[in-house]
C-alpha cells in the first residue's frame, strides 16, 4: 500500500513493480537541481509544451510524470539552471505554437531510451537531434537573454544544430553570414531608397550576430573542458565582432550615401577586441583612421575627384564613424550589440573622433603618454580598408616597442597601476570584482604587458597581442618561470570563464561575480558542478584564485630587473658585441674583452638557461659594474652559473626575486671571500631572497642541530683507522654547520656593511655548538679505542654524554672566543677541564681527558674545507702542562703560581662546550682571581706594561708601519682591549658591570661607573669597532683569512676600494679610510696612555675610588677554603659597601678628558713610536 504523507506529497514506497521504489516528482526534481518544484511540475504539464512532447504512458514509478517527462527532467538537470531552462523551453513551445515542427522533432527523441538502445543502432539524424536538444537545453539553462531571443525568433532554433556550429564543415564563416544578411536587407537599391533600408539592415545584422552567438554559446556550454575551450570562445567572439563592425560600416556607407565614396575608413580594434580575446558582452574599443580612397587617390582620377581636402575627409569619416556606432549600439527593433568605446583615441574624449594616419603618427611622436603606448600593444586593424589599417599598424608598431626606453617608463606604469587600483577600490563591501579587484584579470594583463614592453624591444617573439599567447611566449623564452606561468594561465582562464558566464546570463556587461546563492549556484553548476556546484565552494575558489594571482603579480610586476632593463638601450638589451664592449668600459670593467668572453659563454645556445641568462646579463653587468671589482664579479657569476645554473631555482630566483639578483651582484663584485664560500655552498644564495635568513640563529637551535647530526651517525670502525674515518666524517658534518653560519655572517656583512657585533654573535654561537659536538665525537673515539666499539654502540644521550666516559669534560673558551668576539680569521683559544666520576681512578680519568683534548684539537685542525685551529697554550704551564686539568689542579696552580698575565687571560674565560655544570664551576673557581678584591697592584700594572711593550715590539711584522697595524699599532685592537682589561683588573670587584668577557660591555660599564668619561669611552669604542670592521672587511674583500696582511690597513688602490666599499664608504672616497682610521686610533691612544700608562697608576688602595667619592672599603677577604682561592664580591652585592673606608693616598683624579689641542705627545714610552 502507498502511504500519503501529512504534506499530501508522494513518498517513496516499495509498492512499485519488481520491488522498485516510487519516487515523488518533487524529490526527482530536487535531485535534478530544480529549486521550485511546484512551478516545474506546472511547466512540465503546460499545454503548449505537452502538444510538442511525444505521447508516453504513465510511468509505473511516478503517477505525475510519464517516462518522457522523467527523461526531460533528467536532461534539464544537466543544465546550469534547470528551472530557467524549463521555463524558457515552455515559453519557446508557446512561441512556436502547434506547428513548431523543429522543436517537436527535437523533443520527439525523448522517447528513445539511450540507456537500453545501442547508440550505433540509432540513425545519425536521431543522434543529431539528441545533441541538438542537449545544446538547446544548455543554452536555455545558462542564458535568459538568449532564451528570450529564441522566443522572439524561434526560426533561429536551427542555429543550435551541430550542423550549423560555427566551425561546422558546411557552415560559412561568420563574416559571410553577417555580411550577407546586411547586403540582403539593403538589396540593390540606390540613393534614398538604399538609405531607407538602413534600419532593416541594422536589424538583420543584429539578428545574424545573435544567431552566431547562439552557436558559439552552445559549443561553450557543452564543452567537456570549458577552461581549455575559453581561447576558442574569445577568438570566435572576436571574429564575430569584426564581422559586425565591417557590416556596420557597410550600413554606415548606405546611410551617408555617395558622399562617402572618396573616404577610406579603417577601424582599429583595441583592448580585448584587438587582442582577439573578446568577452560575450564587453565594450568594443576602437580607433578610426581616415584616408582618401584608392580610386580617388589614383593618378587616373579626375582632378575634381581628388580635390577632397583633409578637413572634408575627417568630416566625412566622422559621419561614417557616427553611423557605424549607431548601427551597433543605438536602440532599435533589436537589442544593441555592445557599446563602442573610442576613449583610447589620441587625446581621449577631448580629441577628434577620426584622424588621418599622419595625424595619429604626429600625436604619438609628440604628446602621447606612456600608458597610450601600452594600449597600442593591442592595436589591430579589424574592419574597413585593410590596406589603410595595415599602414596604421606599421606606423605605430615602433612606438610600442620603444616605449619602455622612455624615462621612468616602468615607474610610471607602476604608478598608474596603483592609481587605478586606488580609484576603483571598494571600501566597506565584499569585493566581488573579477576584473579590477586585487588579484583580478587586470593584474595578469598588466603583468604580462609590462614584461612584453620591457623585453620585447630585443625579442620579437614577444610581439603577441593576446594575454595567454604572450604569457606562453614569456614562459617559453624564460622571462617567467614555467610554474608561475602555468598558474597565471589557469587562474586567468578561470577568472575569464567566470566573467563570461556572468555576462551570458542577461547578455549584459558585468565584471563582477553575481550576488545571491541562486546566481552563484547557476554559475558554478555551469562550469563544474562537482567542484563548484555550491555557492560556498565557488566563492572559496574565487577568493583563493585572486589571492594567488595577486601574489604572482606582486612578485613579477615589481621585479627590480624590469626597471633596470628598461633603462638600457635596445643594443644593450640584446648584448650586441660593440654596444656591450662600450658599455663594459663605461661602467668600470678593466678587461672588456675578457668580460665579453664570459658573456658569450653564458648566453650561447638555445637552452632555457641561456635564454634566461640573456635577459639577466644586460642588467647583471650593470649591477656588477657598480661594485669595486666588476671583472672578478662577472667571472664569479659565470663560475656560479656553470656550477648551479642547471638547478631549477637558481636563475628563476635571480629573475623573479625583488632583491636576490642585485644582492648577489653586490657580493660577487665586492667580497671575494664571501663569493668563494658561496661557491662551496651555493644553496646559500637562496638566502638573498629574504633578509630574515641573514640574522643570527638561536644558539639552542644550533646545539640541537649538532646533536641531531650526531645521533644520525652511529659510531663505526673496528680499529683506530676506522674510528678516525668515522670521526672525520662526523666532524665534517658538524663543521658544515659552522661553514653555513660563516656564510650567513659574511653575506650579512657584505650586504649590510660589516657589523663586528653581529658577526661575533653568529660565529661565536656556531663555534660553541661545533666544539660541543666535536667534544662528543672525541669522547666516543677515546672510549671505543679503550674498550672497543661495542662500548659506544648505544651512542650518546640527549645531552651528548657517553655512558662509558670516566669523567665529565668541559671546554672553556678564552681569548676572542671567550669574549664572544670571534671573527673570520679567529682561532679558538680554549682550556680543557675534567672531573673524574665517582669511584674512578683519577689517573685513568686524566689519561682519558688528555686523549680527548688531543683528539678534539686534531679533528678540528684536520677538518675540511675549513679547519678550526684550537689553541690550548693559555693553560697552566703552557704547552709543557697537561692538556686538561681537574678543578682542584687548576685551583692549586692559580693559588701558587699564577702570573698577572694569567689573571688577565682569565678575564675572557667563558663556558662554551661540554658539561655545563663543570664549566660553571670553573667560572666560579676563577672568579676571585680575575675579579680580585685586591685589584691591580702597582707591580702588577708595571708587569702588564712590560708585557705589552715586549709583545708588540716582538710581534709587530718587520717593515710594517706601526700606525697601520690594526691589532698592535697605537690605538689599535690590542690597545683598547688592554685598557678595558686593566680597568677590569683594577675595579671589577666593586663594579659588577665590569665582570664581563666582552670588551665593549666592559667599556660601557667603565663609563657608567665614571672610570671613563663619555668621550673617552666613545673614542675607545669607535677605534675598536673601526679596527674590527676594517679587519673583517679585509678578509671579505680580499679573500685572505690568515697572514700578516689581514692585520694591516690596506694600501693598494684595489684593496682600499674593496675594503672601503664594504665599510659603506661613498664610491671615490675610499681613500679617506686611512685618515679616518688614524684619527680614531690617535684619539683612542690618548685614552690608553692615561689608563694603561698613566704616571704611577692606581694602586690597590685606590681601586674603586675613581668613580665616586667618600664611603668605606670592604674588608679584604682572606683566602677561602674552597679550591684555595679567595672569593670576590658576588655579582649581586650592593654598591653601598664601596668605596673604601680608608682615605685614598691622593685625591681621586677627575675623569676629564684633556683638551685635544693642549695634549702633549709623550717623549719617552714603552713603544718606539712613543
Amino acid at each position: 500500500m502507498r502511504r500519503r504523507a501529512v504534506t499530501d506529497r508522494w513518498t517513496e514506497t516499495p509498492s512499485g513493480p519488481f520491488g522498485r521504489r516510487r519516487t515523488s516528482p518533487r524529490t526527482r526534481l530536487a535531485r535534478a537541481g530544480f529549486a521550485n518544484a511546484e512551478r516545474a511540475i506546472s511547466c512540465l504539464h503546460d499545454e503548449a509544451l505537452s502538444r510538442l512532447l511525444p505521447f508516453s504512458p504513465p510511468s509505473p514509478l511516478d503517477d505525475e510524470l510519464d517516462s518522457v517527462r522523467i527523461r526531460l527532467v533528467e536532461e534539464l538537470g544537466a543544465a546550469a539552471d534547470p528551472d530557467l531552462a524549463l521555463l524558457s523551453l515552455t515559453r519557446l513551445a508557446s512561441a512556436v505554437g502547434p506547428g513548431g515542427q523543429d522543436l517537436r522533432a527535437l523533443l520527439a527523441s525523448l522517447d528513445i531510451d539511450d540507456g537500453h538502445e545501442d547508440a550505433e543502432e540509432q540513425d545519425s539524424s536521431s543522434r543529431m537531434r539528441i545533441e541538438h536538444r542537449h545544446r538547446l537545453l544548455a543554452v536555455l539553462g545558462s542564458s535568459q537573454a538568449l532564451g528570450d531571443f529564441l522566443v522572439s525568433h524561434p526560426e533561429h532554433l536551427c542555429a543550435l544544430d551541430p550542423a550549423h556550429a560555427v566551425d561546422a564543415p558546411a557552415q560559412p564563416p561568420v563574416d559571410v553570414v553577417v555580411g550577407e544578411a546586411v547586403r540582403s536587407a539593403l538589396g540593390d537599391a540606390e540613393g534614398d531608397e538604399r538609405r531607407a533600408r538602413v534600419d532593416s539592415a541594422t536589424t538583420a545584422m543584429r539578428v545574424a550576430y545573435r544567431d552566431r552567438l547562439l552557436a558559439i554559446a552552445a559549443d561553450d556550454l557543452t564543452s567537456p573542458d570549458p577552461l581549455a575551450h575559453l581561447t576558442v570562445v574569445v577568438e570566435r567572439m572576436t571574429r564575430l565582432a569584426d564581422a559586425a563592425l565591417d557590416a556596420a560600416l557597410t550600413i554606415a556607407r548606405a546611410s551617408v550615401g555617395p558622399r562617402s565614396d572618396p573616404v577610406s575608413l579603417a577601424v582599429i580594434a583595441m583592448g580585448k577586441t584587438g587582442a582577439r580575446e573578446l568577452n560575450y558582452v564587453s565594450d568594443v574599443d576602437v580607433v578610426y583612421v581616415v584616408g582618401l580612397a584608392e580610386s580617388f587617390d589614383a593618378p587616373a582620377a579626375a582632378p575634381s575627384d581628388r580635390s577632397v581636402d583633409e578637413d572634408e575627409l575627417v568630416r566625412l569619416g566622422t559621419e561614417l564613424a557616427v553611423e557605424l556606432a549607431h548601427a551597433t549600439s543605438a536602440t532599435g527593433d533589436e537589442q544593441p550589440l555592445w557599446p563602442l568605446d573610442t576613449a583610447l583615441r589620441p587625446e581621449g574624449k577631448d580629441g577628434a573622433l577620426v584622424r588621418t594616419l599622419a595625424s595619429h603618427v604626429t600625436y604619438y611622436e609628440r604628446w602621447a603618454a606612456s600608458w597610450e603606448f601600452q594600449a597600442l600593444l593591442k592595436a589591430r586593424p579589424c574592419a574597413g580598408d585593410a590596406e589603410l589599417g595595415a599602414a596604421y599598424a606599421r606606423a605605430v608598431d615602433p612606438f610600442v616597442w620603444q616605449a619602455s626606453s622612455r624615462e621612468n617608463f616602468v615607474d610610471d606604469a607602476r604608478a598608474m597601476r596603483r592609481r587605478v587600483e586606488n580609484e576603483s577600490g571598494r571600501v566597506g563591501e565584499e569585493d566581488r570584482r573579477i576584473k579590477l579587484g586585487p588579484g583580478g584579470l587586470r593584474d595578469v594583463e598588466f603583468t604580462v604587458q609590462l614584461l612584453q614592453l620591457v623585453h620585447g624591444r630585443g625579442d620579437e617573439r614577444l610581439h603577441v597581442r593576446s594575454t595567454l599567447g604572450a604569457l606562453a611566449e614569456l614562459s617559453a623564452d624564460g622571462y617567467v618561470g614555467r610554474a608561475d606561468a602555468a598558474e597565471l594561465d589557469s587562474c586567468y582562464r578561470l577568472l575569464r570563464l567566470l566573467e563570461h558566464r556572468s555576462q551570458l546570463y542577461r547578455l549584459q556587461r558585468t565584471h563582477d561575480l553575481p550576488h545571491g546563492e541562486g546566481a552563484l549556484r547557476r554559475l558554478g553548476r555551469g562550469i563544474d558542478r562537482r567542484v563548484m556546484g555550491e555557492p560556498e565552494a565557488l566563492w572559496s575558489i574565487f577568493v583563493s584564485t585572486r589571492r594567488r594571482v595577486r601574489a604572482l603579480h606582486e612578485e613579477i610586476y615589481y621585479r627590480p630587473l624590469l626597471a633596470a632593463a628598461a633603462a638600457l638601450t635596445a643594443d644593450e638589451m640584446t648584448l650586441s658585441p660593440q654596444a656591450a664592449r662600450e658599455r663594459l668600459k663605461a661602467v668600470g670593467y678593466l678587461d672588456p674583452d675578457g668580460a665579453l668572453r664570459h658573456i658569450h659563454a653564458l648566453t650561447e645556445g638555445v637552452s632555457r638557461r641561456a635564454a634566461i641568462q640573456r635577459q639577466l646579463l644586460p642588467v647583471i653587468i650593470g649591477w656588477l659594474g657598480q661594485g669595486p671589482d666588476p671583472d672578478n664579479g662577472l667571472l664569479s657569476f659565470r663560475l656560479l652559473s656553470e656550477t648551479i645554473g642547471g638547478s631549477h631555482w637558481y636563475l628563476a630566483m635571480l629573475r623573479d626575486s625583488r632583491a636576490a639578483a642585485r644582492c648577489l651582484c653586490h657580493v660577487l663584485s665586492g667580497a671575494r671571500w664571501t663569493t668563494e664560500r658561496l661557491a662551496e655552498r651555493p644553496e646559500s644564495i637562496a638566502w638573498l631572497d629574504g633578509a630574515d635568513e641573514l640574522t643570527a640563529r638561536d644558539p639552542r637551535t644550533l646545539r640541537t642541530e649538532v646533536r641531531s647530526l650526531l645521533r644520525r651517525r652511529a659510531l663505526s670502525g673496528d680499529d683506530g683507522a676506522g674510528l678516525q674515518d668515522w670521526a672525520a666524517e662526523a666532524v665534517h658534518a658538524l663543521m658544515s654547520v659552522r661553514t653555513r653560519e660563516l656564510i650567513r655572517a659574511a653575506l650579512a656583512d657584505s650586504l649590510d656593511g660589516v657589523d663586528p657585533e653581529r658577526t661575533a654573535r653568529i660565529l661565536t654561537d656556531a663555534t660553541d655548538a661545533v666544539l660541543d659536538g666535536v667534544l662528543t665525537v672525541a669522547t666516543g673515539v677515546v672510549i671505543a679505542l679503550r674498550e672497543g666499539p661495542e662500548a659506544v654502540a648505544t651512542g650518546p644521550d640527549e645531552a651528548g654524554t657517553w655512558p662509558g666516559a670516566l669523567a665529565r669534560h668541559s671546554v672553556v673558551a678564552m681569548g676572542r672566543l671567550g669574549g664572544a668576539e670571534t671573527t673570520y680569521a679567529s682561532d679558538a683559544d680554549v682550556l680543557f677541564v675534567h672531573e673524574p666520576k665517582s669511584g674512578v681512578d683519577p689517573r685513568a680519568a686524566a689519561e682519558e681527558a688528555d686523549a680527548l683534548a688531543r683528539w678534539t684539537v686534531r679533528l678540528l685542525s684536520g677538518a675540511r674545507p675549513h679547519s678550526l685551529e684550537v689553541d690550548a697554550d693559555l693553560r697552566p704551564e703552557g704547552h709543557h702542562g697537561p692538556m686538561s686539568r681537574t678543578l682542584d689542579s687548576y685551583a692549586k696552580y692559580y693559588e701558587r703560581w699564577s702570573a698577572v698575565w694569567e689573571r688577565q687571560a682569565l678575564l675572557r674565560a667563558r663556558a662554551c662546550a661540554g658539561d655545563a655544570g663543570l664549566a660553571r664551576a670553573f667560572e666560579e673557581l676563577v672568579a676571585p682571581l680575575r675579579w680580585s678584591p685586591e685589584g691591580l697592584t702597582r707591580e702588577g700594572l708595571r708587569e702588564i706594561r712590560r708585557l705589552k711593550a715586549r709583545m708588540e715590539a716582538e710581534r709587530l711584522p718587520r717593515g710594517t708601519a706601526p700606525a697601520r697595524h690594526l691589532k698592535l699599532g697605537p690605538g689599535g685592537l690590542s690597545d683598547v682591549e688592554w685598557a678595558a682589561q686593566v680597568l677590569q683588573l683594577q675595579h671589577a670587584a666593586w663594579v659588577p658591570g665590569l665582570r664581563t668577557t666582552s670588551t665593549l660591555a666592559a667599556l660601557d660599564a667603565a663609563q657608567e661607573a665614571g672610570l671613563l668619561s663619555e668621550d673617552e669611552a666613545g673614542d675607545l669604542r669607535q677605534a675598536w669597532l673601526l679596527a674590527s670592521r676594517v679587519r673583517a672587511a679585509t678578509v671579505l674583500g680580499t679573500g685572505r683569512d690568515h697572514g700578516a696582511r689581514v692585520e694591516v690597513l690596506p694600501d693598494s688602490p684595489r684593496e682600499i676600494r674593496l675594503v672601503g666599499r664594504l665599510l659603506g664608504m661613498v664610491p671615490g672616497r675610499e681613500r679617506d679610510l686611512e685618515d679616518l682610521y688614524r684619527r680614531r686610533a690617535r684619539h683612542a691612544r690618548r685614552v690608553v696612555e692615561r689608563v694603561v700608562f698613566g704616571d704611577g697608576g692606581p694602586g690597590p688602595e685606590e681601586a674603586g675610588a675613581m668613580g665616586t667619592s667618600g664611603g668605606s672599603a670592604p674588608p679584604r677577604k682572606e683566602p677561602g677554603t674552597t679550591r684555595g682561592i679567595g672569593r670576590a664580591p658576588t655579582s649581586d652585592s650592593s654598591r653601598s659597601s664601596w668605596p673604601p673606608a680608608q682615605p685614598p693616598m691622593r685625591p681621586p683624579q677627575p675623569s676629564v678628558r684633556p683638551s685635544r689641542r693642549s695634549a702633549t705627545r709623550r717623549n719617552n714610552g714603552p713603544y718606539p713610536w712613543s
